[in-house]
Protein backbone atom coordinates (compact mmCIF):
# COMPACT_ATOMS: atom_id res chain seq x y z
CA UNK A 1 0.00 0.00 0.00
CA UNK A 2 1.41 3.36 -1.05
CA UNK A 3 0.88 6.20 1.43
CA UNK A 4 1.42 9.75 0.20
CA UNK A 5 3.75 11.98 2.19
CA UNK A 6 5.63 15.23 1.83
CA UNK A 7 8.86 16.10 3.62
CA UNK A 8 11.45 18.79 4.13
CA UNK A 9 13.99 19.94 6.70
CA UNK A 10 12.65 21.92 9.64
CA UNK A 11 14.84 24.09 11.88
CA UNK A 12 13.59 23.80 15.47
CA UNK A 13 14.83 24.83 18.90
CA UNK A 14 15.81 21.16 19.30
CA UNK A 15 17.95 21.17 16.15
CA UNK A 16 17.31 20.67 12.46
CA UNK A 17 14.99 17.74 11.91
CA UNK A 18 13.40 16.18 8.87
CA UNK A 19 9.59 16.59 8.94
CA UNK A 20 7.49 14.09 7.05
CA UNK A 21 3.70 14.49 6.91
CA UNK A 22 1.58 11.55 5.79
CA UNK A 23 -1.80 11.96 4.13
CA UNK A 24 -4.57 10.07 5.87
CA UNK A 25 -7.90 8.90 4.53
CA UNK A 26 -9.74 9.95 7.73
CA UNK A 27 -8.59 13.55 7.34
CA UNK A 28 -5.99 13.39 10.09
CA UNK A 29 -2.37 13.61 9.04
CA UNK A 30 0.39 11.72 10.81
CA UNK A 31 3.66 13.57 11.39
CA UNK A 32 7.18 12.19 11.76
CA UNK A 33 10.11 14.33 12.92
CA UNK A 34 13.42 12.56 12.57
CA UNK A 35 17.11 13.20 12.75
CA UNK A 36 18.70 14.03 9.41
CA UNK A 37 20.67 10.79 9.15
CA UNK A 38 18.86 7.69 10.32
CA UNK A 39 21.09 4.67 10.85
CA UNK A 40 18.86 1.71 10.00
CA UNK A 41 21.51 -0.75 11.21
CA UNK A 42 20.87 0.41 14.80
CA UNK A 43 17.44 0.54 16.47
CA UNK A 44 16.56 4.26 16.53
CA UNK A 45 15.23 6.12 19.54
CA UNK A 46 11.48 6.55 18.93
CA UNK A 47 8.75 8.50 20.70
CA UNK A 48 5.14 7.89 19.67
CA UNK A 49 3.30 10.94 20.95
CA UNK A 50 -0.46 11.41 20.79
CA UNK A 51 -1.68 14.92 20.09
CA UNK A 52 -2.54 17.03 23.13
CA UNK A 53 -3.40 20.57 22.06
CA UNK A 54 -3.90 21.69 25.67
CA UNK A 55 -0.47 20.46 26.77
CA UNK A 56 1.60 20.56 23.57
CA UNK A 57 0.36 23.95 22.32
CA UNK A 58 -1.17 25.83 25.25
CA UNK A 59 1.19 24.64 28.00
CA UNK A 60 -1.48 23.09 30.22
CA UNK A 61 -0.24 22.08 33.65
CA UNK A 62 -3.04 19.50 34.02
CA UNK A 63 -1.01 16.87 32.14
CA UNK A 64 2.62 16.08 31.37
CA UNK A 65 2.21 15.91 27.58
CA UNK A 66 3.93 19.15 26.58
CA UNK A 67 6.93 18.38 28.76
CA UNK A 68 7.09 14.83 27.40
CA UNK A 69 7.01 16.13 23.83
CA UNK A 70 9.83 18.62 24.40
CA UNK A 71 12.01 16.24 26.37
CA UNK A 72 11.54 13.54 23.72
CA UNK A 73 12.57 15.89 20.92
CA UNK A 74 15.66 16.88 22.92
CA UNK A 75 16.60 13.22 23.46
CA UNK A 76 15.96 12.26 19.83
CA UNK A 77 18.05 15.13 18.49
CA UNK A 78 20.84 14.38 20.95
CA UNK A 79 20.82 10.69 19.96
CA UNK A 80 21.44 11.59 16.31
CA UNK A 81 19.32 8.57 15.32
CA UNK A 82 15.67 8.90 16.16
CA UNK A 83 12.08 9.67 15.21
CA UNK A 84 9.16 11.34 16.94
CA UNK A 85 5.85 10.12 15.53
CA UNK A 86 3.00 12.54 16.26
CA UNK A 87 -0.40 10.84 16.11
CA UNK A 88 -3.58 12.90 15.77
CA UNK A 89 -5.60 11.16 18.50
CA UNK A 90 -6.42 13.89 21.00
CA UNK A 91 -7.66 13.03 24.48
CA UNK A 92 -6.71 9.35 24.45
CA UNK A 93 -8.56 9.09 21.15
CA UNK A 94 -11.85 10.81 22.09
CA UNK A 95 -11.16 14.18 20.43
CA UNK A 96 -10.79 17.67 21.84
CA UNK A 97 -14.52 18.37 22.33
CA UNK A 98 -14.99 15.26 24.47
CA UNK A 99 -11.66 15.83 26.20
CA UNK A 100 -12.82 19.21 27.47
CA UNK A 101 -15.97 17.54 28.81
CA UNK A 102 -13.66 15.04 30.52
CA UNK A 103 -11.65 17.92 32.01
CA UNK A 104 -14.84 19.33 33.55
CA UNK A 105 -15.66 15.93 35.07
CA UNK A 106 -12.12 15.87 36.46
CA UNK A 107 -12.72 19.29 38.03
CA UNK A 108 -15.77 17.68 39.67
CA UNK A 109 -13.54 15.03 41.28
CA UNK A 110 -13.28 12.20 38.76
CA UNK A 111 -9.98 11.00 37.34
CA UNK A 112 -9.17 10.69 33.61
CA UNK A 113 -10.10 7.02 33.48
CA UNK A 114 -13.46 7.53 35.20
CA UNK A 115 -14.31 10.68 33.21
CA UNK A 116 -13.81 8.99 29.84
CA UNK A 117 -15.97 6.05 30.93
CA UNK A 118 -18.71 8.39 32.24
CA UNK A 119 -18.75 10.03 28.81
CA UNK A 120 -19.34 6.64 27.18
CA UNK A 121 -15.81 6.07 25.92
CA UNK A 122 -13.20 3.43 26.58
CA UNK A 123 -10.59 4.72 29.05
CA UNK A 124 -8.05 4.80 26.19
CA UNK A 125 -9.14 4.55 22.53
CA UNK A 126 -5.73 5.17 20.97
CA UNK A 127 -4.31 2.85 18.33
CA UNK A 128 -0.85 2.59 16.81
CA UNK A 129 -1.37 1.38 13.22
CA UNK A 130 -0.27 4.77 11.87
CA UNK A 131 2.92 4.59 13.91
CA UNK A 132 3.60 1.19 12.35
CA UNK A 133 2.93 2.72 8.90
CA UNK A 134 5.57 5.40 9.57
CA UNK A 135 8.13 2.89 10.83
CA UNK A 136 7.47 0.65 7.82
CA UNK A 137 7.97 3.66 5.55
CA UNK A 138 11.45 4.13 6.98
CA UNK A 139 12.17 0.38 6.86
CA UNK A 140 12.34 0.13 10.66
CA UNK A 141 11.08 -2.85 12.68
CA UNK A 142 13.34 -2.64 15.77
CA UNK A 143 13.22 0.42 18.05
CA UNK A 144 14.24 1.89 21.39
CA UNK A 145 10.92 3.32 22.60
CA UNK A 146 10.62 6.41 24.80
CA UNK A 147 7.56 5.60 26.92
CA UNK A 148 6.25 4.89 30.38
CA UNK A 149 3.32 2.90 29.00
CA UNK A 150 3.47 -0.91 29.05
CA UNK A 151 0.40 -1.08 26.79
CA UNK A 152 2.17 0.96 24.10
CA UNK A 153 5.03 -1.56 24.15
CA UNK A 154 2.66 -4.53 23.89
CA UNK A 155 0.50 -2.94 21.16
CA UNK A 156 3.56 -2.19 19.03
CA UNK A 157 4.85 -5.71 19.61
CA UNK A 158 1.48 -7.07 18.44
CA UNK A 159 1.87 -4.97 15.27
CA UNK A 160 5.24 -6.60 14.57
CA UNK A 161 7.58 -3.92 15.94
CA UNK A 162 10.36 -5.21 18.19
CA UNK A 163 10.91 -2.92 21.16
CA UNK A 164 14.50 -3.71 22.12
CA UNK A 165 14.54 -1.13 24.95
CA UNK A 166 11.96 0.92 26.82
CA UNK A 167 13.45 4.33 27.63
CA UNK A 168 11.68 5.99 30.61
CA UNK A 169 10.43 9.54 30.40
CA UNK A 170 9.55 10.70 33.88
CA UNK A 171 8.18 14.20 34.39
CA UNK A 172 8.07 15.70 37.88
CA UNK A 173 4.50 16.33 39.07
CA UNK A 174 3.16 19.79 39.76
CA UNK A 175 0.21 20.90 41.91
CA UNK A 176 -2.17 20.60 38.94
CA UNK A 177 -1.27 17.15 37.58
CA UNK A 178 -0.54 15.00 40.67
CA UNK A 179 -3.89 13.18 40.42
CA UNK A 180 -3.52 12.79 36.65
CA UNK A 181 -0.09 11.19 37.03
CA UNK A 182 -1.30 8.98 39.89
CA UNK A 183 -4.13 7.76 37.63
CA UNK A 184 -1.66 6.99 34.85
CA UNK A 185 0.34 4.94 37.35
CA UNK A 186 -2.55 3.24 39.19
CA UNK A 187 -5.15 2.67 36.44
CA UNK A 188 -3.15 2.71 33.21
CA UNK A 189 -0.15 0.91 34.82
CA UNK A 190 2.41 3.47 33.64
CA UNK A 191 5.92 3.27 35.04
CA UNK A 192 6.34 6.66 36.74
CA UNK A 193 8.64 5.96 39.68
CA UNK A 194 11.94 5.72 37.82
Amino acid sequence: MNIDFVETLLATKFGTLNIRVYADVQGKETVALCTENLDLATPPLVRIHSECITGDTFGSLHCDCGEQLERSLEQINKSGNGILIYLRQEGRGIGLFEKIKSYQLQRDGHDTFEANVLLGHAPDKRTYENAKMVLDGFGINRIRLITNSPSKVSELTNLGVEVVERVPLVISPNDHNKKYLATKRDKFNHYLDQ
